[in-house]
């Protein structure tokens, strides 16, 4: 595992920090959006290239996550230090059958399409050799979920946390694609925590995933 990296941003110059004070201390709440993006000319490249979409959406995903400060927030309670790290992987899943359980596949985010989409594929068919959960944040600090409802195409998704828990970290799911007036759409669901995102920065996601897959199928 490579080191991990962050800085201490002072909550007196945070360009956030009014923002920061009221959601860390009055309202203690997350946000999250869920929209469609249009993902027609990466279904396409991934049939045309052999490639699997799950990993090459993932990719696309982890390169956007990681374009801005905003998205790499994190928290140290022991010493309540608000931090940035210089980089955040995706946490991503694989589904067991036979259990109909989960366990979490901690993938390291690369620049290099190819190095990512191996190691992607790599970490997938070792977790598929477990049924345990294996979940393990306190070695993985700087890991966001990643997680792929496989079953439908849903229309809104809400998740929960805890009240006063200081989670930074993005949570993004995504669903299957279906097809709509002849483009293939796709349900993404983006949460954040409202002290260090509001829903500018939420929405903002989806921007850079359309931006991104345009770039990466080289449109």
């Amino acid at each position: 595992m490579k080191q991990i990296n962050y800085k201490v941003i002072d909550k007196g110059t945070y360009y956030r920090k009014g923002v920061f004070r009221h959601f860390t201390e009055d309202c203690k709440c997350s946000t999250s959006i869920t929209s469609r993006i249009d993902v027609t000319e990466l279904a396409a490249y991934s049939r045309n290239t052999g490639t699997k979409f799950y990993i090459n959406f993932l990719f696309i995903l982890s390169k956007a996550m990681n374009s801005r400060e905003d998205y790499r927030m994190g928290y140290l309670w022991q010493t309540d230090e608000l931090i940035c790290y210089d980089v955040i992987n995706p946490t991503q899943y694989v589904f067991h059958e036979d259990t109909e359980t989960c366990t979490p596949v901690y993938t390291e985010y690369d620049e290099d399409y190819e190095k990512f989409y191996n190691a992607a594929l790599r970490d997938v068919e070792e977790a598929k050799k477990t049924r345990e959960y294996g979940l393990d944040t306190t070695n993985h600090p700087n890991w966001f979920d990643a997680s792929y409802i496989s079953w439908l195409s849903y229309d809104s998704l809400h998740l929960e946390l805890p009240d006063g828990y200081l989670y930074f970290a993005p949570i993004i799911n995504w669903g299957k694609y279906r097809e709509e007036n002849g483009r293939l759409v796709m349900p993404v669901t983006v949460r954040l925590n409202h002290a260090i995102a509001d829903g500018y920065l939420v929405a903002n996601v989806f921007r850079l995933l359309e931006q991104e897959i345009r770039c990466f199928v080289g449109l």
